[in-house]
């Protein structure tokens, strides 16, 4: 195994240059080796910027045949994650993908297996574990600071620049629930500590001012195990806004920003009428989620957020569309079996690696 890791990064959107960026955070154990994107021209300006080699998508396999590659950081149209993902995967490359994972839990699942069957290693990109105030609110709700906890909040809105924005096509895997409010549903789960029962919820479609063929903004309710209860709503038809609320028995908490990493946020904490404020400056969440799994390839750990992880998400995500189209409550039914099968497979291969090396 070599010492570092070498990265495709397949998708030139719009948050692209910041994963590019971030490889000088993580060169400790990563390298940026090639950019791959259906525009050949842009390929090449971020190749020559970055000190990368260029690849057009009809390219793809041919970079993943370099030995200097060893995985693919996927930041495609969400439409397209399924399939590269798979490609990378039958090719022995590790994959990043980007949120949300996919746009069907059948897509979920065939990445999932794909990357079992190969023992390669597959991560989802949320980096909210990286986020120091999240990791924060995370240690205050393990320690059980809010006291049992009741329900969940958030709002991710945006302005949406262009009606030919990829998020606003179905076809692409747009759509806002799709694009914010899957990272609402991420940071339920991580908080509550359960997964989804059962989803409510409202969509509104889009206007003409932005085209599309999506919703424009969403309000969903999520019930969770222990009468917990979980809402967010997500627009891009809305001044912008980032936050999340936690309500417990004894205090709550707020981030704001909640979803960025680009500017300060505020976790503001109340417990027993006691409120306390902490203000956080920007971190490169980037650079530590890329420097996290290539550490995670180089030990032979299992990364977190699991392939699981994802196809929990876009479960979820799947049943609160189906809620708003048919006006009524959607039930979540259980992880089939082969599904935990394959992660406690996975951790079993984990365990094994290391006793070899402690012997």
């Amino acid at each position: 195994m070599p010492k570092h890791i070498g990265y495709a990064v397949v998708g030139a959107g719009e948050h692209t240059r910041d994963v590019l960026q971030a490889f000088a955070g993580a060169a400790e154990t990563s390298r940026l080796v090639a950019i791959v994107s259906s525009d050949r021209a842009l390929a090449q300006q971020l190749a020559q910027e970055f000190d990368a080699t260029p690849y057009h998508f009809d390219e793809f396999r041919q970079c993943l045949n370099r030995d200097d590659v060893q995985a693919v950081y996927v930041a495609t149209a969400n439409s397209l994650h399924s399939d590269y993902t798979v490609d990378a995967a039958r090719a022995g490359m590790h994959v990043l993908c980007e949120r949300p994972m996919a746009v069907t839990a059948d897509e979920c699942r065939r990445m999932i297996r794909t990357c079992h069957t190969n023992r390669v290693k597959l991560m989802v990109s949320y980096r909210l574990q990286f986020h120091p105030p999240f990791a924060k609110a995370m240690d205050l709700v393990r320690a059980g600071h809010l006291g049992a906890l009741k329900t969940f909040s958030s709002d991710v809105t945006m302005r949406v620049p262009t009606p030919e924005d990829v998020r606003l096509q179905r076809r692409l895997g747009g759509g806002s629930v799709y694009d914010l409010g899957v990272s609402c549903i991420a940071a339920a789960r991580m908080l509550i500590g359960s997964e989804p029962a059962q989803v409510m919820a409202m969509t509104a479609r889009t206007t003409r001012r932005y085209g599309g063929d999506v919703d424009e903004g969403t309000v969903a309710l999520i019930r969770f195990p222990e009468e917990r209860l979980a809402h967010f709503h997500s627009s891009f038809g809305e001044e912008p806004t980032s936050a999340l609320s936690l309500f417990g028995e004894e205090g709550w908490l707020t981030l704001s920003p909640a979803y960025r990493h680009d500017v300060d946020t505020r976790l503001i904490v109340s417990r027993h009428g006691r409120v306390e404020e902490t203000t956080y400056p920007p971190t490169d969440q980037y650079a530590a989620e890329i420097g996290y799994f290539s550490e995670c390839i180089l030990t032979d750990r299992v990364p977190d957020p699991t392939g699981i992880e994802g196809l929990q998400d876009i479960r979820t995500v799947e049943a609160i569309y189906r809620s708003g189209r048919d006006g009524r409550p959607v039930t979540l039914p259980r992880l089939a079996r082969v599904e935990t099968v394959a992660t406690l497979e996975t951790e079993a291969l984990r365990l094994e690696a290391l006793k070899r090396q402690a012997s």
